[in-house]
């Protein structure tokens, strides 16, 4: 979930040493992360940051996947206050205090992972985790938990309250699938399950609920529905591959399945797999591919080269110097990904192999 990594910043000596406690607990976690703090109180471990707290935040605010700030949650409203967008696309924000006694959950809860995130850091430091969202505290799934544990992107989002007002106040919910979409509903409860052929059987299920959600992979079709309903709509994946010369088969294979496993999104949301086409002789790259039951697709040196992405990383002199552009995983994944898609894994390397996997929109 938290492919972006995660900020962790302290802005006093007691709060780097609680900085550095949770990120060892969300090393062995797997959890990417990085320590910042002004350089009067730089250890080792610690990146130093010498400009004011509220410009650290406005450039980190939308490159990570979440902000630990262990520090007064006063300041930490303040300083967040200006960016805050949407519950969909703001980065978790957990707030730690200084003798690290209390994780506060302040916000994206649940559809960023903060609530799961206070939970894993908490329980790592020994500390309490404090969870206020109301289907939480109630024990019930949110909207957002179920999209985000079904990997399922929110279409309507003024749809929420009102759903999840159903959920929490004991309200009959359906969770409707339409077009024998197939999921693991196991640790999903609190709502009713139904399927649906069509756009008709969707209203008429949800005619006999109070509120409901519709998983889809066309969510235009969905129209007519007077109950409030949220719209679900399938997650779709590309992947940019780079690879050094006479590479392994099994190095690109395992690369590919190690970088989903860590994006946390099914294989089988995965539609194209792409690279450059100077490597249309890499039978490693092709049989690998293939093994997932892909054909490998070929983009052009061209193209790769005009592209630009504000989520491109800096580019690579190496690379650069080798086949001149600076980069060939991440620009061939947000290429096939289509417009407005965005990065969820930036650019990964294992055994001589780059990857990087973009979201569709």
């Amino acid at each position: 979930m938290y492919t972006k990594g995660i900020a962790i910043i302290a802005v006093t000596r007691n709060g780097v040493d609680v900085a550095l406690k949770i990120a060892k607990v969300l090393n062995k976690a797997d959890i990417a992360n990085k320590v910042y703090a002004p350089s009067k109180y730089v250890q080792n471990g610690v990146i130093p940051f010498d400009t004011k707290l509220e410009d650290f935040i406005k450039v980190s605010f939308s490159k990570v996947s979440a902000i630990i700030a262990v520090m007064a949650n006063g300041i930490v409203i303040r300083v967040i206050a200006p960016y805050i967008k949407s519950k969909l696309l703001d980065p978790a924000v957990l707030s730690v205090d200084v003798a690290g006694k209390f994780v506060t959950s302040l916000l994206s809860g649940h559809y960023g992972g903060a609530n799961e995130l206070a939970k894993i850091v908490a329980e790592g430091i020994g500390a309490t985790a404090v969870i206020t969202t109301a289907s939480d505290v109630l024990g019930k799934q949110s909207i957002e938990t179920l999209a985000q544990k079904l990997n399922l992107a929110i279409v309507n989002p003024e749809s929420l309250v009102l759903v999840n007002a159903a959920i929490v106040n004991g309200g009959r919910v359906v969770l409707v699938i339409l077009n024998d979409q197939k999921f693991s509903l196991d640790n999903i409860s609190g709502f009713d399950i139904e399927e649906a052929d069509n756009p008709h059987q969707v209203v008429s299920i949800l005619n006999n609920y109070d509120a409901g959600a519709v998983i889809t992979n066309e969510p235009s079709i969905v129209t007519g529905i007077s109950k409030p309903v949220t719209i679900l709509k399938i997650k779709k994946y590309t992947i940019g591959l780079g690879a050094r010369k006479e590479i392994a088969t099994e190095k690109v294979l395992e690369t590919i399945i190690a970088a989903v496993k860590t994006a946390n999104i099914p294989v089988e949301r995965i539609t194209q797999i792409g690279t450059i086409d100077i490597k249309k002789s890499s039978k490693s790259m092709i049989d690998a591919v293939r093994a997932l039951g892909f054909d490998l697709k070929f983009i052009s040196t061209d193209e790769l080269r005009k592209f630009k992405h504000e989520d491109l990383s800096p580019d690579s002199k190496i690379v650069q110097k080798n086949i001149g552009i600076g980069g060939v995983c991440e620009r061939a994944a947000l290429i096939l990904a289509g417009k407005n898609a965005h990065l969820i894994l930036k650019k990964q390397k294992n055994n001589g192999v780059t990857i990087a996997i973009a979201e569709e929109e």
